[in-house]
């Protein structure tokens, strides 16, 4: 990979314990450092790899244009969201060994809780792994008392995007043609 891919900062906080129904499914949750780096390039790597097919390179071309794009990526993300968590969801492998299955970026900072990003290798999708999580999120930032959590969805994701909304997300109104942003509110009780 690239050099010059900038370490994770250190995590502000510990997450909010996981909810049984994930524990009984091996998932796990811990701080992404900087030995992850090849796995979250891999994972990148399978985010973008449908887009890629169209493309006319060569498998090179295709691993630098990967390289160089979750290097900057990568960058921008532990810059602007310095007080985010970024956490490497892992699920449990008998007998005893447990393997990284995908990534959970968390920004925990009032009023909107952030999800940056969420993702797992092509495996683990569509497994209820992502619904699940993104649920804990919801129910995390109710109890913390934030206002609700925000998330952005690709305009060329409409699975994810339908995920969202089943899960209680709504149109923010902010966006643009390439990602729209999402906001999950907390029902009011009257």
């Amino acid at each position: 990979m690239s050099t010059g891919v900038p370490d994770f900062p250190e995590p502000v906080q510990a997450p909010p314990p996981l909810p049984e129904g994930l524990r009984r499914m091996g998932v796990a949750l811990r701080g992404a450092r900087a030995a992850d780096l090849p796995f979250l390039r891999t994972l990148y790597g399978g985010f973008r790899a449908e887009e890629l097919t169209l493309a006319p390179w060569t498998p090179e071309q295709k691993a630098r244009f990967l390289d160089d794009q979750f290097r900057l990526q990568h960058a921008d993300w532990v810059h602007r969201y310095a007080d985010a968590d970024f956490l490497i969801v892992e699920q449990a492998r008998p007998p005893a060994a447990t393997a990284a299955i995908g990534r959970l970026y968390l920004r925990r900072r009032a009023p909107l809780w952030r999800i940056v990003d969420i993702g797992f290798v092509p495996a683990k999708r569509g497994a209820g792994l992502g619904g699940a999580l993104i649920q804990w999120v919801c129910a995390s930032a109710h109890q913390a008392g934030a206002a609700g959590v925000g998330l952005a969805v690709l305009a060329t994701n409409p699975r994810a995007e339908a995920l969202y909304r089943r899960l209680g997300f709504e149109d923010s109104g902010a966006g643009d043609n390439v990602r729209r942003d999402m906001t999950w509110r907390p029902a009011k009780v009257s």
